[in-house]
């Protein structure tokens, strides 16, 4: 498929508005963007114009969206573009949409905490499944990255005390 997408980062602009469609639901909200830029002669940063696009996310991802995104959160969107042409009050305007493909909050400014979400198909999970084994106790994975995860605050909290110690990751 010959689609544009791409990557915005910006603030919500308005608040998130849910519908169940025939198509499955669909969240909407405006997204705002404004460039800034590093003015060297004064030394401070500088706001550009702002750009407004209408972004719609679709089943999950909008249902998902609407549970978790307030007005004036940082997020960072990723979609299709289009562009629009529509005449109202006799006069022609352009709309810029996205169909989002992935949204997240923009954690370089602030920080989320995870939930996942609980399934709405009809599946059966993984060990319901006929023939399947369920997952033992202890994860060997989960264990691994639990111990590389508890030596890095270790040797964190030894290099902020003078102290120089060797991670190794298994």
């Amino acid at each position: 498929m010959n689609d544009t997408t791409v990557t915005l980062v910006g603030n919500v602009a308005t608040a998130v508005e849910y519908r169940d469609t025939v198509a499955g639901g669909v969240a909407r909200f405006r997204f705002a963007v404004t460039a800034r830029r590093w003015d060297r002669e004064r030394g401070l940063w500088s706001d550009g114009t702002t750009s407004f696009y209408t972004v719609s996310a679709w089943r999950s991802l909008g249902a998902n969206l609407a549970a978790s995104v307030s007005v004036g959160e940082p997020l960072v969107v990723h979609g299709r573009l289009r562009v629009r042409e529509d005449e109202r009050d006799g006069q022609r305007k352009t709309f810029v949409d996205v169909d989002a493909l992935a949204v997240g909050h923009d954690l370089t400014r602030g920080t989320a905490a995870f939930r996942r979400a609980a399934r709405t198909e009809s599946r059966p999970r993984p060990e319901e499944a006929e023939g399947l084994v369920p997952a033992p106790e202890r994860d060997p994975w989960t264990e691994a990255a639990a111990d590389v995860a508890a030596e890095s605050v270790a040797a964190t909290e030894a290099s902020t005390a003078g102290e120089t110690r060797l991670v190794t990751v298994p």
